[in-house]
């Protein structure tokens, strides 16, 4: 098999099957003609593949969707709209019709906003724990209809490490899947799948992209997960979608498609009827982005390691959230499962109020104050006040996130230019 560098230019994709164009060509059709009457039902049932609309799938989409599946190890992957759609897609289609969902506070923002508050509306409830690396906690809330345990693999914005392999074993002794986001680290750093995680999910918009021009997200599956295990009546009930009642033919996902029916089903049911779905043109965006991935990572994380070590030295820094330091309590995971680093993104706490935070941000020249991570332009943001304000002030607490806290995207400027910047903006606003 390629390496990962190669595999980020070329996989997934055969000029041969695209008029000999080198690069992926974006394919802005809405429709896809059917050929014949036989070939039309088929591609409607989901027994061939090919394209017949763009809601469920597209050429240039399709090319994205198999280079990430490569990349992570996965035997699926569907791009949807958002990285949030990926989130709830994923979360929805394992918890739809009662279940529910095990998951740290220490998530991005929407991801607790929608686990807390939104899902429970469609019936799908959270269990939050304050620790997802303690087996013990995560263990006590383990219950008949709990469908999924969901995480970040270096979360956002504390840099904590998820110890992916103990967490799915315990999962998979109960028959639960291991959902995660790996947004943060990108394949490039981590591949999930292979430690044990059953879905993984991206917003591609930040550094799989990485440049801050195209919104988009996506859902990969593992592929080794028996979704038939008796946790997930969606998987088992026949479906008319996939079925031929004029025949008699009655299928289910599991049945139908046996390891890719979470993958199948993503793609069938949720992007087909809830439409989340990526556009031609950003799928593009993607590909180029993926293209230079790992030159891009390799520099950030190089720029955010010299950029915390020297924040831990800075006056009116109270604390660094890196992992990726190398002296912090989880060096064992880091060296486990991050050997080429945690990313691009750390935080720091300041002393002071708000009010000093306002003035760092409103000091700084090169960093942009933007929510976003991630991107080839550095950023800054108070997570409390805008990536985070959804999120209610005791679960805002157990994930550190206080009005004292500045989260840094590093991106590809110099990064004595950048410290530069943060020493100046630091000092002017004391």
């Amino acid at each position: 098999m390629s390496k990962f560098a190669t595999q980020a230019i070329h996989a997934g994709y055969d000029p041969k099957d695209h008029d000999h164009a080198a690069v992926p060509p974006v394919y802005a059709s809405a429709a896809f003609d059917l050929g014949d009457a036989a070939r039309g039902e088929a591609l409607a049932a989901g027994d061939v593949d090919g394209f017949e609309y763009s809601r469920v799938a597209n050429p240039t989409v399709d090319a994205l969707e198999r280079r990430l599946a490569a990349l992570e190890g996965g035997i699926g992957a569907v791009a949807v709209g958002s990285g949030m759609a990926a989130v709830t897609y994923a979360l929805m289609c394992v918890g739809e019709g009662g279940g529910r969902i095990i998951a740290p506070y220490d998530l991005y923002g929407a991801s607790v906003d929608a686990l807390g508050d939104f899902l429970p509306q469609f019936g799908i409830h959270a269990d939050f724990v304050n620790d997802i690396n303690d087996l013990g906690e995560v263990a006590s809330k383990i219950g008949p209809d709990t469908r999924a345990i969901f995480a970040e693999t270096v979360a956002n914005p504390s840099t904590e490490v998820l110890d992916i392999e103990p967490l799915a074993d315990l999962a998979h002794e109960h028959g639960i899947a291991v959902i995660v986001d790996n947004t943060v680290p990108t394949p490039y750093l981590l591949r999930p799948i292979e430690h044990g995680a059953d879905v993984v999910v991206h917003s591609t918009t930040k550094g799989i992209t990485g440049h801050g021009n195209a919104i988009g997200g996506a859902v990969i599956s593992g592929g080794s997960f028996d979704w038939a295990n008796g946790r997930f009546p969606q998987f088992t009930a026949r479906q008319q979608v996939i079925s031929d009642d004029r025949a008699g033919e009655w299928h289910s996902f599991a049945e139908k498609f046996g390891k890719a029916a979470f993958i199948k089903r993503i793609r069938i049911k949720y992007l087909r009827t809830f439409g989340a779905v990526q556009s031609p043109f950003n799928a593009y965006l993607s590909l180029v982005g993926l293209e230079t991935l790992p030159q891009r990572v390799s520099q950030q994380v190089a720029s955010a390691t010299r950029i915390a070590e020297h924040l831990t030295r800075t006056p009116h820094v109270v604390k660094v959230n890196y992992s990726g330091l190398g002296n912090t309590p989880q060096f064992e995971l880091v060296r486990k499962y991050f050997p080429n680093g945690v990313g691009q993104i750390l935080s720091f706490l300041v002393d002071g109020s708000a009010d000093n935070v306002r003035r760092i941000i409103d000091g700084t020249r090169l960093f942009s104050y933007v929510p976003n991570i991630g991107d080839a332009r550095s950023l800054i943001v108070d997570p409390a006040h805008i990536t985070h304000r959804e999120v209610p002030m005791e679960a805002r607490i157990a994930a550190g996130v206080t009005d004292n806290l500045i989260r840094l995207s590093i991106g590809l400027e110099d990064p004595d230019d950048l410290i530069a910047d943060l020493d100046q903006a630091i000092a002017g606003a004391y």
